[in-house]
């Protein structure tokens, strides 16, 4: 085993897709075909091994990312199935940070849908080389020419059929193999035997076209390929496979591949492809990270020699093992029994106990070298995002940004005796999922959850029922609005009291300037070095920090501001940190105040698929909805898709909605887009219920 374990046959992948694109289904045949497991799991039956959640099973959708490690031709494949709903999104994010290639997986009847989008795009933003997988040809509808077609219109891609498919919907058999140059047909019902045929007649002028652009995309990125295909020379299969797959790690090709998963047809094709044409370890460059003490950029490369450097991407509260930590080695090893250190929080931590996990099963270990994901127990400090390395070389890797939520809802314990319970699973629940935020609302004491969607928090509020027996009344979804300024705002306020019988005195001058950039507040210090000491200015800036997440025209977090200290005065004898702190934030109030605040609402990219005799409906009551039309077009199948972005405020109980005006035919998807000022007459009616 010990070439199986070796870095150039290992390979860390993701399944991403739309929601219903056929992940899960997917990755149940790879472990299938890998003899990971001995049964087909199957999603409507409850039986799968990557969606081992009650409300995965219960819901038939995948909720938290599951990390499996089969073997396939000699090569370790450590999976991440990832979910495909936008309110779990924060899943897909943490997954691609860690790993080193991907599986996109198309529905072969709609092509690219919203979300594909976005999981391409973030695949795109961590450098992911991606290849393609058109799943469900045997679907009504399904039609590969056309779903390739739309990831080369809609997506930043160049996208290469290796395959193409012989059949189509219920006459799908099997897949031309445009680089072996052979045809396969699956008749056994378990997929794992295949006949291999001469290509008949009536596919030889399409697949022999389809395999010239194939060739002429490959040989383009290659100039030796490209010189001798010029020289009328013959490339071989093998070269062919050698240049598709530099291209596809560089991110200029992404091959395309076919089956019906749920047919047991195409899935060790796939399985050869990842091996094939995705990156190991060593293919990928460097890790960058930061030395704390040093404050200097160090890389990190994929080798057990040199120091531990491993970025913990997800925390989950297991019922057997309790606390896990899953994290992605770069370079040097994590053994068990071993003290590393956990640079972020500048604290050691000592791994008791080493886990290779199989969805919600595990398997202890001695150690994982570079290029391998696992999971350890029992860290008392790490959070996701968090760096372990050696004690004797500190590192910091670039840690993972999530999205903000957009919708909160109220809870309360039942008993006084449900209060410490209901704290401990909102403590725990907002550890493992970084787009769940629990807070405080100051005018009405409410403990407010908050997250990406109203499945999001129904499934938080299903677990906290469950898993941590608590007894909460819950409230109605409502909207997460944000606040911001529109214009210039000024303050110059002093500070000037007697606290506990001392005098206390602090001036802070201050503007505040709406930040086209938008995200997160800016503070700038503009006062000249020495003027005012150094802890008095931090002080202000501590201030200002804490009064962002309560507004002052409905308490909701303030966001795209750039606050910029004009002026600071003290005096050596009464002025203290907690003087300038007060300063700084009653300045800065009264600057927004000054600066015409206004509430933000999250719009929704919202896609609605139907058939086309109810377009008219949908369109009319998208736009009672305020929902702004961005796109019409017809799908295969007489169905019809709309596009338009939408408040999210007009959209609660859509699904229910729409089932009545199209007699329960149509279906949308709904993620965020962006954030828009609320107009005047709504915020009234928000604000004061007028």
């Amino acid at each position: 085993m010990a070439d199986v374990h070796s870095l150039k046959n290992i390979r860390n992948i993701g399944i991403i897709a739309h929601i219903d694109a056929g992940k899960t289904t997917t990755t149940e045949r790879i472990l299938y075909y890998t003899g990971r497991t001995h049964r087909l799991g199957n999603v409507d039956d409850g039986t799968t091994v990557t969606d081992w959640m009650i409300q995965e099973k219960e819901r038939g959708i995948t909720i938290t990312s599951a990390a499996v490690t089969c073997f396939w031709k000699n090569s370790q494949i450590n999976i991440v199935d990832t979910p495909g709903h936008i309110d779990f999104t924060a899943e897909v994010q943490r997954s691609l940070r860690v790993l080193d290639g991907g599986v996109v997986v198309f529905d072969g009847r709609a092509g690219v849908e919203p979300q594909s989008e976005t999981v391409w795009r973030q695949a795109q933003d961590f450098r992911v080389p991606l290849i393609v997988f058109i799943n469900k040809m045997d679907k009504l509808g399904a039609d590969f020419a056309h779903a390739v077609q739309t990831i080369r219109d809609r997506l930043p891609a160049n996208p290469i059929p290796i395959q193409w498919p012989v059949g189509a919907e219920s006459d799908f058999e099997g897949v031309v193999d445009l680089i072996g140059w052979r045809m396969l047909i699956w008749r056994d019902v378990s997929g794992v035997e295949w006949e291999e045929l001469p290509i008949p007649e009536a596919l030889l002028a399409t697949a022999s076209e389809a395999r010239e652009t194939m060739l002429e995309a490959v040989v383009e990125t290659d100039d030796d390929l490209m010189l001798r295909y010029l020289e009328g020379e013959e490339i071989s299969p093998e070269e062919l496979r050698g240049g598709l797959r530099k291209a596809t790690i560089a991110g200029k090709l992404q091959p395309v591949l076919c089956g019906s998963s749920l047919r047991n047809k195409g899935v060790q094709l796939l399985l050869d492809a990842v091996v094939d044409y995705l990156p190991s370890p060593l293919d990928i460059p460097a890790v960058d990270g930061v030395n704390p003490k040093k404050n200097q950029v160090e890389q990190r490369h994929a080798d057990a020699s040199e120091p531990l450097a491993a970025l913990v991407f997800k925390i989950a509260t297991d019922p057997y093992a309790g606390r896990l930590a899953y994290f992605r080695v770069y370079s040097g090893s994590i053994t068990q029994g071993g003290v590393v250190n956990n640079a972020t929080k500048a604290k050691r931590e000592r791994i008791s106990k080493l886990l290779r996990m199989f969805a919600d099963h595990r398997e202890s270990v001695e150690s994982l070298g570079p290029g391998e994901i696992g999971a350890t127990v029992g860290l008392k400090f790490t959070a996701t995002g968090d760096t372990l390395c050696a004690v004797h070389a500190p590192l910091i890797l670039e840690s993972i940004d999530f999205p903000e939520p957009v919708i909160d809802v109220a809870v309360e314990p039942r008993t006084i005796a449900d209060q410490e319970r209901l704290n401990e699973a909102l403590t725990r629940l907002a550890e493992e999922d970084p787009t769940f935020v629990v807070r405080t609302d100051e005018n009405t004491g409410q403990t407010l959850i908050s997250g990406m969607g109203e499945l999001h928090l129904e499934i938080l509020v299903d677990r906290m029922l469950r898993e941590f027996n608590v007894a909460a009344n819950v409230g109605r979804p409502r909207v997460a609005y944000k606040e911001t300024v529109t214009k210039a705002g000024h303050a110059d306020y002093v500070f000037d009291r007697i606290l506990g019988g001392k005098s206390q005195y602090a001036r802070v001058e201050l503007e505040v300037l709406p930040d086209d950039a938008g995200g997160k507040t800016r503070f700038e210090n503009l006062v000249n070095s020495g003027v005012v000491p150094s802890d008095f200015i931090e002080a202000v800036r501590t201030g200002i920090l804490e009064s962002l997440d309560s507004g002052f025209l409905a308490g909701y977090p303030l966001v795209g501001l750039v606050v910029r200290l004009l002026d600071a005065e003290f005096d050596s004898e009464i002025s203290t940190g907690i003087a300038f702190k007060a300063a700084g934030t009653q300045a800065f109030r009264e600057a927004v105040e000054s600066a015409a605040p206004v509430l933000l609402e999250p719009v929704m990219d919202v896609e609605v698929i139907m058939p086309e005799s109810f377009v008219g409906d949908v369109i009319g009551d998208l736009n009672a909805r305020g929902a702004d039309i961005q796109l019409m077009e017809p799908r295969p199948g007489g169905v019809q898709a709309v596009r338009a972005y939408a408040p999210l405020s007009k959209m609660f109980g859509y699904a229910t909605d729409l089932r009545s005006m199209t007699q329960g035919r149509g279906t949308f998807t709904m993620e965020f887009h962006h954030h828009a000022p609320v107009d005047s007459k709504r915020m009234d009616a928000i604000l004061y219920g007028i």
